[in-house]
Formats: C-alpha cells, sequence, structure tokens
C-alpha cells in the first residue's frame, strides 16, 4: 500500500460502519472490525435519492468540480464517448419534465444534467483525420457510449453528495429520447441515457437510506449460481416493506413490485421502442 493511500485510510470506529451497513441492507450486518475508512466511503455507502429540493441554484464552480470528478472515471480506450448537458432554465426543464412524467424532482431541483452517449465527437474526429470510422457503426460502439456516460455520471454524484448536495437519476427521459434530442439540439450519434437532478435538499422532507438485496443474492464466487430451489427474496420483501412503512410509501413486496415492472411491454413506458428511436437518431446498431 502506497504512504498516499496509508494517509487517505485509517480504522474506522466499528458501531458506526455498523449503523451504516445496517441502514443499507436494513438489518443488522457481520462486524467488519478494523475495515479502513476513507470519507468516500461513508458518503457512497450513504447514498439516498432525493427528491425535494430548496430553491438555491447550483454554484458554478461546483458543477464543474463534479464534471471535473466525471472525467476522472474510467473510459474505455479513453475514448471519452460521452457528453452531458446541463439545463437550467425552468421552462426547458418544464418541457423535459412533461414526457417524464411531471416528477416533483425535476421541477424542484435548480439543475438537470442530461447524460449523454455520445459518438458524434468520435465520428467527427475520424472525418478530420480522412480516416474511416466503421467500428462505430456497431453495437459494441453505442455500449460503450452508455458505459461511459453512466460511469462518468457516477463519479460526479459522489463528489455532489460528498459537498452535501442531493441527486436523484431520471431514467424517464427515454420514455421520449427524440423529443428530448430535439429540445437539447443533439447532433446525430447523441443519445439521452438518462437525467440526473441536483440541488441542496430540503431539511424538511429527509429520505431514508433504501435498503439493497442483500450481498448473497448478488455476490457469487468463481461461477454464477444460486442454489437448486434458486434464491428466496422473502426476507427482503419484509425489510423493504418496513422501510415503506417508515418512509409512508404504499406497502408491496420486492418480487411483485419488480414483475409489475417487466410483465409487459406498456410496463416500460414507451421505451419498448427504444432500438427504433435509437436507430432514428443515427446510430447503426450492427
Amino acid at each position: 500500500m502506497s504512504r498516499q493511500a496509508l494517509h487517505r485510510s485509517e480504522p474506522h470506529d466499528d458501531a458506526a460502519l455498523g449503523s451504516l451497513l445496517q441502514r443499507r441492507y436494513g438489518a443488522e450486518q457481520p462486524q467488519l472490525a478494523g475495515t479502513p475508512w476513507t470519507d468516500t466511503i461513508d458518503t457512497i455507502l450513504s447514498h439516498r435519492s432525493v427528491r425535494s429540493y430548496l430553491p438555491v441554484p447550483v454554484e458554478a464552480a461546483t458543477l464543474e468540480l463534479a464534471i471535473a470528478a466525471a472525467q476522472s472515471a474510467p473510459s474505455s480506450s479513453n475514448l471519452q464517448a460521452w457528453s452531458v448537458v446541463a439545463v437550467a432554465d425552468e421552462q426547458r426543464k418544464a418541457r423535459i419534465n412533461a414526457i417524464a412524467g411531471s416528477q416533483r424532482q425535476i421541477e424542484q431541483a435548480p439543475l438537470l444534467l442530461i447524460w449523454l452517449a455520445d459518438l458524434s465527437r468520435l465520428r467527427g474526429i475520424a472525418g478530420g483525420q480522412q480516416s474511416t470510422s466503421h467500428g462505430l457503426d456497431y453495437l459494441e460502439s453505442f455500449l460503450l457510449g452508455v458505459i461511459d456516460a453512466a460511469l462518468a455520471a457516477q463519479n460526479a454524484v459522489t463528489v455532489l453528495e460528498s459537498l452535501g448536495l442531493g441527486t436523484c437519476y431520471i431514467g424517464a427521459i427515454r420514455n421520449d429520447p427524440g423529443f428530448v434530442a430535439r429540445e437539447l439540439a443533439l447532433p446525430d450519434e447523441v443519445f439521452p441515457v438518462f437525467g440526473l437532478t441536483v440541488g441542496y435538499p430540503d431539511p424538511s422532507d429527509v429520505t431514508g437510506v433504501k435498503p439493497r438485496l442483500p450481498q448473497a443474492a448478488v455476490l457469487h464466487s468463481e461461477q454464477y449460481g444460486s442454489g437448486d430451489d434458486g434464491p428466496d427474496f422473502s426476507g427482503y420483501n419484509d425489510v423493504l416493506r418496513g422501510f415503506q412503512r417508515k418512509q409512508r410509501m404504499p406497502e408491496i413486496d420486492w418480487t411483485e413490485q419488480m414483475s409489475r415492472r417487466i410483465a409487459t411491454k406498456e410496463a416500460l413506458k414507451n421505451r419498448h421502442k427504444l432500438r427504433e428511436v435509437v436507430k432514428s437518431l443515427g446510430f447503426k446498431l450492427k
């Protein structure tokens, strides 16, 4: 371990770490005694979606720092196949919100970031080099841009939350990505992957840390395996119902909620047309 890493981590109070893990999983977790600790770990384990914001603008320097963090994320072959549009204009936000289902967090947040898979920049660079760019015509390149955008956005989220701001991902902009592309004047081969609301959380409406599946459901050793009878999600259903009760949300089992979400194409809220829309935005997807 480097001298720099040693200076940045130190043993953390086991009780405090246990409390963070209990909130993340909604149940008491095994003690991780003597675990090295950084403020970054605290920020990540404390993540929650924020849907109520104060009417306070996000400073330009804060946004620039978040984008610097985003650009510090890994990028496949350093292609950096992503971009982001910062939307603060209330009328533009409202128009985007209309296709996203009129969400409270979009209305309240002073800033909406639209993260983009961007092959247009690479296509232009290749043209400037009098080079072909046939590699961009394949599904792999589109997927690369989506992954790059997701990695970049999550780096930005970590920095923003470490500074006391709140965020919420908005997948609903994919309800009508063609409209978003026109609203943002996106060139061909640029796709809006998701939005992200950013702002200072309203302290009068604090959301809890939503429990996740137990690690046994997602962590596999050597090969994917879930046992002869498949995983048992009854415990997680109970945990999530407890969270819903505390947050005064409608109570529903996670397994039922997920089944409804994938039951029909209508449950996708118009996103079953994405392949056609992506092609209409100039992607080849061979």
